[in-house]
């Protein structure tokens, strides 16, 4: 009978995320704009685009940009680009200033140096931290500043759709923000009284300029490699409300075409995320194991009752990752591939764990981070 106990242990943590009062698995904090918006004027709002080696993206997130309304300052940061990205922005609005970066000094993350340039010539009460691969689409940003007015919100930011083409980005990508949204619960991160949850995605980051002179600027963050969810619990630890939630309104352009490419993007920040702590490692290890090896062990089982309970436990994981398939118009039929997608992800942060031991650092856009960093949020 000791299968049983076994089987029921593989249990525990889907009834935990199914039954938990907050729902972590239910998509309901979204915003999208209106089907036919009307043009804005955007002149209170200053935009800052780091950008490094973006050539690929570069023109239609500018074009998509431009089309949000009138009178925005749209600011591009060039990280040292060594190919056509500076070309290609020119040829693509006429609404764009040009701010070339400095050397990156010690200490700093080159994503956030590049913000702390285009920072100095912020003068509007709103700042939209854009990604260079971000589309938005028709008056999403209207919306966006207009939920930011309607709750008096410091902070709002959107978690971009990513490109789900590849086989690999449609078995793994909806995965990414399944499991994003578990770790940081957007009912958390969207209540002022949990401060020690504090989430936003940083391709898409709407805030109020004076708060983030509040915080000391970019500065105050210059180190941190999940910089987005160290912005969002800096705001959070001042008092003022953010807000996270998913959109079909601003896309990802960025291509995932092999397993490689998410592999990489995944264990650049995968041990930052558990702090760098080997307790936190095994932790996670344990989990992941009792949550996706057990059930389907289980059903291999010659007894009958723990077959029936590993079978309900995998129609209880299947049953969880549905609201986000069903989100991004992916086929319910990728729910059977759970257990192998927690196994990936699995051995990703143990490859986010053995470069750090091994010196490594985290590596993005030919840039290697060595120091330890805090993630901002716990």
């Amino acid at each position: 009978m000791r299968e049983i106990y076994l089987a029921f242990l593989g249990a525990l943590p889907w009834v935990g995320v199914l039954l938990a009062p907050w729902g972590p698995w239910r998509v309901r904090e979204v915003l999208d704009s209106k089907a036919d918006p009307q043009p804005v004027d955007l002149s209170d709002i200053t935009v800052l685009i780091p950008a490094r080696n973006e050539a690929v993206t570069v023109q239609p997130m500018l074009r998509a940009l431009d089309a949000q309304g009138t009178g925005m300052k749209i600011v591009l940061i060039d990280d040292q680009s060594d190919d056509d990205t500076i070309q290609f922005a020119r040829a693509a609005t006429q609404n764009l200033q040009i701010v070339s970066v400095h050397a990156l000094p010690a200490g700093w993350s080159g994503k956030l140096w590049a913000l702390e340039q285009g920072y100095r010539y912020v003068y509007t009460p709103f700042t939209l931290l854009l990604d260079a691969d971000i589309d938005l689409g028709p008056g999403i940003l209207a919306a966006l500043r207009g939920r930011m007015q309607h709750d008096n919100l410091a902070l709002v930011s959107l978690m971009a759709s990513l490109r789900m083409q590849s086989f690999w980005e449609r078995l793994l990508m909806p995965a990414f923000i399944y499991f994003f949204k578990l770790l940081y619960p957007f009912h958390f991160s969207n209540t002022l009284h949990c401060r020690r949850v504090a989430a936003a995605a940083g391709g898409c980051v709407l805030l109020r300029t004076r708060v983030l002179e509040e915080i000391g600027g970019f500065h105050s963050l210059r180190d941190a490699l999940i910089d987005d969810c160290a912005l969002a619990g800096r705001v959070k630890w001042l008092g003022y409300r953010t807000w996270v939630g998913l959109t079909h309104s601003v896309r990802s352009l960025r291509a995932y075409d092999d397993l490689a490419g998410i592999w990489n993007m995944v264990a650049r920040s995968a041990f930052t995320q558990l702090h760098y702590s080997i307790i936190r490692l095994l932790a996670c290890t344990a989990i992941f194991v009792i949550a996706f090896w057990i059930p389907p062990a289980a059903l291999m089982l010659p007894d009958a009752a723990v077959r029936m309970v590993a079978a309900t436990t995998l129609g209880a994981m299947m049953l969880s990752y549905l609201p986000t398939l069903r989100f991004y118009s992916r086929s319910p039929a990728w729910a059977l591939a759970m257990p192998l997608i927690g196994t990936l992800y699995l051995a990703m942060t143990w490859t986010s764990a053995l470069r750090y031991w091994y010196g490594q650092g985290s590596s993005w856009k030919d840039r290697v981070y060595t120091k330890t960093v805090d993630s901002g949020s716990s």
